[in-house]
């Protein structure tokens, strides 16, 4: 494989979390930069069928006219407590 060197900027704390990954791996910044780069190129990507983009589009006129509510709305709405626990079973 060649090779080609690139500089690149990134944010602070994406430099000290690859810094970190490295040194807890025992392994140089860049390998777990080119691993980082070939994951997210390896995302396979989705088409989405034509009823989802129906739907897409229905949701998204139905939030240009209003009709929505936010997530406090629902939470309020049903109650928003925690899941009661079930009994033990012995």
């Amino acid at each position: 494989m060649s090779k080609r060197q690139y500089t690149i900027e990134l944010p602070a704390a994406v430099g000290r979390r690859v810094y970190r990954t490295a040194k807890r791996e025992n392994r140089k910044p860049s390998d777990v930069a080119i691993e980082a780069f070939g994951l997210y190129f390896t995302i396979p990507t989705e088409v989405p069928t034509v009823a989802e983009l129906r739907a897409i589009r229905r949701g998204e006129a139905a939030y240009k006219r209003g009709d929505y509510i936010t997530l406090d709305e629902y939470l309020h709405s049903v109650g928003n407590r925690p899941n009661k626990t079930r009994k033990k079973v012995s």
